[in-house]
């Protein structure tokens, strides 16, 4: 079959490897559809830590089952499926309360083992969800991504009638709209520095836009501000739009060793909630459900479309900043 092969970071080619045999409990998916993501970026360069060389990425993807190993129930061959990236041990503390997320032996299908952006990849069947009806294998792939969004919710107040900032109308920041949107916010409000995704931000429904916070008319501030876009100086800012007894997120992806200047006193004096939120943990299956129920504008949120020799036009597009979503086609 025919692959993405990052062998050494800062290089990689589309190159001949051998099909993937199922073991026990393991299936066989033909790829359709692999979205990009920052995280794959990160593993061309060498600045994902957990990644070893080589590696064939993709993480966010969909296709059809075409082979079973022993042992496996619940998934046919034929069936159109998206697939849970997340390989947890099941044994480490952080497994055992729960939080596999935090696995001491976290590994993820593209991330620590080869993954999607192939002609076919082999995943656990247990991490296989049915595409529904109304979700084709193209927005399938925003599943991976909906489902880190869902779990960013899962730690955040359940507050109707909150009013929300958002810094960044990249994809995640756009799907983070959406929820909050559908989870009852009062307002959304988006900030980017690019004109066009503020756009987009806008025919998504946002409430108010702006290359800056200093341009919104909300003084007091907001109840929950979340920043996906891991950029420090803007995370500075963000810290200090969080209103009085408010929540503020981290959900954009910093540099590991970026540091940022906070207020101490300000979080204790206004008890401000500061929360993370990494990966997915129990919310692939509610994504699959909510895609399924039109949660997000898929068709907005998809716009450019690479076969996977074209893989350095699509990273490179990628980078620039263009568009939304970014998928690899394999299949052509």
């Amino acid at each position: 079959m025919r692959a993405v092969v990052i062998r050494t970071p800062g290089s990689f080619s589309v190159e001949t490897v051998a099909d993937p045999t199922p073991g026990p409990g393991e299936v066989v998916v033909k790829v359709a559809a692999v979205g990009i993501c920052g995280t794959d970026l990160h593993i061309v360069q060498g600045e994902f830590a957990p990644t070893p060389y080589p590696i064939v990425p993709g993480h966010e993807f969909t296709g059809e089952v075409v082979a079973l190993g022993a042992e496996v129930g619940g998934v046919r061959a034929g069936d159109r499926v998206a697939v849970d990236p997340s390989l947890f041990c099941g044994s480490c503390h952080f497994c055992s309360i729960g939080r596999g997320n935090l696995c001491e032996r976290w590994g993820a299908i593209g991330d620590t083992v080869d993954g999607a952006m192939a002609q076919y990849v082999k995943v656990p069947a247990a991490n296989c969800y049915r595409l529904p009806e109304s979700v084709d294998l193209a927005q399938g792939t925003l599943i991976e991504p909906l489902s880190c969004a869902v779990h960013a919710f899962d730690v955040l107040p359940r507050d109707l009638g909150a009013h929300y900032l958002i810094y960044g109308a990249g994809t995640m920041g756009l799907m983070m709209l959406q929820l909050a949107r559908r989870a009852g916010a009062a307002s959304v409000s988006v900030v980017d520095i690019n004109t066009e995704r503020l756009k987009v931000a806008e025919q998504l429904g946002a409430d108010a836009v702006a290359t800056g916070a200093d341009a919104l008319d909300r003084p007091q501030g907001w109840e929950i501000v979340i920043d996906c876009t891991g950029v420090v100086p803007v995370i500075e800012d963000a810290l200090t739009r969080v209103r009085r007894g408010g929540t503020f997120q981290q959900f954009g992806v910093a540099p590991s060793d970026a540091m940022a200047k906070i207020s101490p006193f300000r979080i204790y004096n206004d008890e401000i909630t500061v929360v993370g939120s990494m990966a997915v943990v129990h919310s692939f299956g509610r994504a699959v459900e909510l895609m399924g129920k039109g949660a997000l504008d898929a068709a907005t949120m998809l716009t450019h479309s690479y076969g996977l020799d074209e893989f350095g036009t699509a990273l490179e597009t990628f980078r620039r900043g263009v568009g939304r979503k970014i998928q690899l086609r394999p299949a052509g």
